[in-house]
Formats: structure tokens, C-alpha cells, sequence
């Protein structure tokens, strides 16, 4: 029996990419779950193909705690209890710093930051009280590796290791399980988050040539949800063999 069967999982921005194939990957796996993303019909229309599975949705801005918290309160009245949350949710609308870009900067920091804050915040109760539960965290290679033209991307992304290593420390005791999963270069829809059109289909070629596929990064999520609770899967970093960073 697969140890990721029956287990309550939350997927936040689970829309597209990395969010939408671990959905899948995990529903394989006879998971219970429960997504969340901005796009309703993109979120229906997953559903939809896992007729299947055991799976529900809502609709959630992950910037807007409330809406955050709508969704764990989802998961626990539905099956009493959120064994694994998937804070998947990021942009990426790179620039130099010279541009001056204000509201890139604060958007950035609010998905980035603030909406991982905000999953740790509504899901951490519950799992205290169950003195169980696994907290996974989309990072990046950028969370290692400043590349130019992303000095807030990567400041968003170093930062969220940062937050994951004070969470694995805090809650250890409580036998809550932290783990960052860092991609290289994704096939995803993430460079239509860059504003510029030159940088944008620049970083889009990248993708399609030598960037890994969403499923490649979902197995990742997979093991790392699937190993033993007396064992944390801290992180993983995981790049197309090719990327040179």
C-alpha cells in the first residue's frame, strides 16, 4: 500500500505546472485532496480529469489569509485532520533593479512570502494539535543561486528557506515535517509572470529547451511526502542536467 494513500493534502496553486502534476501524481496515489487557486475553471477542469480520486477545490488568493484559512477549514471539516500542505503558489516578473519596479517588488513579496506565511499560518494549529503533519514548500534554484535581473525573485526565494528552516526547528517537537523542494528551470506557465517581452520569451526558449517538466518536480513532492514521519526530507533540489546555475 502506498504510504501517500488516504493521506489529507492540501495543494495550493495547484491551477497549472508543478501544482496541477502533483495533483495528479498524488491522486495516482489515492491521496485525499483538496486544491486551491485563483482560476476556478482552470481548478474544474483539473478536477474533471481525475474522475477517479477523491479530490475537492476551492477558490483562494493566497495573498488573502482568510481565503487561506477557507481552504484548511475546508480539508479539516471534510476529513478531520490536513496531513501534508502544498505551498505552491509564486511569481517571477524578473527585472534590474534599476527600473524601479514597486509594485513587481511588493506583489513578489506578498505571493512569494507572505502567501507561504500564510499557509504556515492556517494550517499550523491543526497540525500542533495533531502533533503530525508535513509542511512542503515550492522554492527554487534562485533561493541558492542570485542571477541577474531576479535580485527579488531570489530575495523572495532565500528568504522562504530561510522561514522553512525556522518552521522545521520550532515545530520538530511537535513531529511537523518542513521540506523545500527547489526546481531548476520548469516547463510551467511562469515566465508569463515577466512583464518584459525579451525577457520573457528568453526565459520561455529556456523552458521549452532544457527545462524539466512539471511531472519531473511532482515525483520529487511525492517522495519526499512519502517517506516515514520519523524522517524530514528537507529539501530537495532538483535541476535539468543541462542548466548551468
Amino acid at each position: 500500500m502506498s504510504t501517500i494513500q488516504n493521506k489529507v493534502v492540501i495543494i495550493m496553486g495547484a491551477s497549472s505546472g508543478i501544482g496541477e502534476a502533483t495533483t495528479k501524481r498524488l491522486a495516482q496515489d489515492g491521496a485525499k485532496l483538496v486544491i486551491a487557486a485563483r482560476r476556478e475553471d482552470r481548478l474544474k477542469a483539473l478536477v474533471e480529469t481525475l474522475p477517479g480520486a477523491e479530490i475537492s477545490f476551492a477558490v483562494a488568493d493566497v495573498t488573502k489569509e482568510e481565503q487561506v484559512q477557507a481552504v484548511i477549514d475546508l480539508a479539516v471539516e471534510k476529513y478531520g485532520r490536513v496531513d501534508v500542505l502544498f505551498n505552491n503558489a509564486g511569481i517571477m516578473p524578473t527585472a534590474p533593479l534599476s527600473q524601479k519596479r514597486f509594485s513587481e517588488w511588493r506583489q513578489m513579496l506578498d505571493i512569494n512570502i507572505m502567501g507561504v506565511l500564510n499557509g504556515i499560518a492556517a494550517v499550523l494549529p491543526i497540525m500542533q494539535k495533531q502533533k503530525s503533519g508535513q509542511i512542503v514548500t515550492t522554492d527554487s534554484v534562485a533561493g541558492h543561486v542570485v542571477f541577474e535581473q531576479g535580485a527579488v525573485y531570489c530575495g523572495t526565494k532565500f528568504a522562504v528557506r530561510a522561514i522553512m528552516e525556522g518552521l522545521r526547528k520550532e515545530e520538530r517537537e511537535n513531529n511537523i515535517r518542513s521540506t523545500l523542494i527547489s526546481p531548476g528551470t520548469v516547463d510551467t506557465e511562469l515566465h508569463m509572470t515577466i512583464n518584459d517581452p525579451e525577457r520573457r520569451q528568453w526565459v520561455e526558449n529556456l523552458q521549452h529547451t532544457i527545462g524539466l517538466k512539471s511531472s519531473d518536480v511532482a515525483e520529487a513532492v511525492a517522495y519526499a511526502i512519502s517517506t516515514r514521519e520519523t524522517v524530514t526530507v528537507s529539501e530537495i533540489i532538483i535541476r535539468p542536467t543541462q542548466q548551468e546555475d
